[in-house]
């Protein structure tokens, strides 16, 4: 990734999308034996483009975030049919990964709203 903004936002814009693909997936296979839930960990979305420094020691570290935004088999306890969607976990899910990416469409139209005005004082 760049360290443009915008490119930023638009790549974690791709990711949410991405998420919210696998997370519906997961919601249409809840009644599929032997299915197992995936999930996109926002974590590794970044990668290492984005670092957060701790510079006092009450600061909680970073995750490791170098996996890149793989999809990844999600470890809970499988019922009978050895399925492991959790319905209220995966529609919270999306109800987070929806927010997020409202959050990046906001953020991403006011970066763009602020260089027209930008260049309409120039």
């Amino acid at each position: 990734m760049s360290n443009n903004i915008n490119e930023v936002l638009e790549q974690l814009l791709r990711q949410s999308g991405a998420r919210h693909r696998v997370l519906t997936s997961n919601i249409a296979n809840v009644d599929t034996p032997n299915y197992k839930a995936k999930d996109i960990k926002f974590s590794q979305v970044l990668g290492n483009e984005i670092t957060l420094a701790t510079t006092n020691p009450k600061h909680l570290p970073a995750a490791d975030a170098n996996a890149g935004g793989e999809v990844t088999g999600v470890d809970t306890q499988p019922w009978l049919d050895k399925n492991n969607v959790e319905m209220d976990l995966e529609v919270a899910k999306m109800t987070e990964n929806a927010m997020r990416q409202q959050a990046e469409v906001t953020l991403l139209t006011m970066r763009k709203t602020m260089f027209r005005s930008a260049l309409r004082t120039s």
